[in-house]
């Protein structure tokens, strides 16, 4: 059987920018074995694989893939996902597609910005805020000082299927001097703490902007993320928790990727609606490849 990949840059303001997503499209995915060797060929930080006929429940099933294992839930691949659906397999325009991962069902949807570009939106699935690190650690681990490290609010895990350490950092220099060692890191590990980390900082390369970040993540060794929906998610349920801002519906954006010369742009929308967070993460999806299989 044969399977249709598209190439989608996600949160992408142009061509060849934001963070790259293959996705694999067949009624019938491939053995669990090929899906991931397909995702260490292609390479890039996740590797979607969707059916393009939909379940009863109307959302589409979807495997999402590193290079080196299957995850339950990553923002960029949510996107870009959704984007190919609506592009080369539903029919005319749709509002809304609905997604169906392995551990819960997360609705996209379209939107035309101020500035006539389409924003492709998702709704973050339920988020819980976890355990608390002490500072020198992560520091070390980082190669940074602990003063670098900003403690008005924790250091804490956030998850939503995967789990992310949220790292406040107090200034760009930081943020660019931060290597994550998992050779330094292992006594985190050992308790317990996620091999995924999260910086960010409210200095920004572009002053329009809210947070610069960055996203280092263990798949056969370190890797950094060009733009992280899913940490983006996190950011959101943090900043809300933390009570970070005054305000409690937040319309933000968030900068990514320069360091490793990928630039991106995340949008994020957080609030309280009876006392629950909502949280939305949107960006831009540009298409870059079409091609087969063999």
């Amino acid at each position: 059987m044969s399977y249709q990949f598209y190439i989608v840059d996600v949160f992408a303001e142009q061509s060849y920018s934001g963070n790259p997503l293959a996705v694999v499209l067949g009624e019938r995915l491939p053995p669990e074995d090929s899906m991931q060797q397909i995702a260490a060929e292609m390479n890039f930080s996740e590797t979607t694989f969707v059916s393009p006929v939909p379940e009863g429940d109307g959302g589409y099933r979807v495997r999402i893939y590193t290079p080196s294992k299957e995850i339950a839930f990553a923002g960029h691949p949510i996107l870009g996902t959704a984007q190919v659906l609506r592009n080369h397999v539903i029919a005319g325009t749709c509002s809304q597609i609905k997604l169906n991962l392995a551990e819960s069902q997360v609705s996209v949807t379209f939107e035309i910005s101020d500035d006539e570009k389409e924003v492709v939106w998702f709704l973050a699935p339920e988020m819980s805020l976890g355990a608390i690190s002490s500072v020198e650690p992560i520091a070390i681990a980082l190669g940074i000082s602990p003063d670098d490290i900003e403690t008005r609010t924790p250091i804490q895990v956030v998850s939503a299927g995967t789990s992310a350490m949220m790292i406040p950092l107090c200034s760009l220099d930081a943020l660019r001097e931060s290597r994550l060692s998992l050779e330094k890191y292992s006594s985190m590990l050992a308790n317990g703490f996620p091999p995924l980390t999260y910086l960010f900082t409210q200095q920004t390369h572009d002053s329009r902007n809210d947070f610069c970040v960055r996203f280092f993540f263990d798949a056969h060794g370190v890797r950094e993320d060009p733009a992280t929906g899913n940490g983006a998610a996190f950011l959101g349920a943090y900043l809300l928790e933390h009570q970070y801002f005054p305000e409690s519906d937040l319309s933000l954006n968030i900068e990514q990727g320069y360091e490793i010369r990928r630039p991106s742009l995340i949008m994020l929308r957080a609030r309280m609606l009876a006392g629950i967070r909502e949280v939305y993460v949107g960006g831009h999806v540009v298409s870059t490849v079409e091609g087969r299989l063999l």
